[in-house]
């Protein structure tokens, strides 16, 4: 069953997020399981909502591939993170690929 992953990160800015999203390079090799990203900040952090094909596959890419580039860009501290079951997704038609 998909799920939805909400996650927070205090102290986490654009410029780590952008070392972070090249080094793990999902637009360009999708992770197995990862169906939507959508990322912003405001005045605490990093705010991210994922779709998984379920909150294993997003567990397996976060020990292989987010954990290191995390580490790599000097990213500290622990994220709030919750999973829940997908009831459902909309995607308008003509919107594809990264913004």
């Amino acid at each position: 069953m998909a799920v939805v992953m909400s996650m927070s990160w205090a102290g986490v800015s654009p410029e780590q997020y952008e070392t972070v999203r090249e080094a793990v390079g999902s637009e360009e090799v999708a992770p197995v399981g990862g169906q939507v990203h959508v990322a912003w900040f405001d005045d605490h952090g990093l705010h991210v909502i994922d779709v998984w094909e379920s909150e294993e596959t997003f567990q397996t890419f976060f020990a292989e591939r987010l954990a290191p580039a995390v580490e790599k860009a000097g990213i500290t501290g622990t994220p709030e993170s919750d999973f829940a079951p997908l009831h459902r997704r909309f995607i308008a038609p003509g919107v594809s690929g990264a913004a």
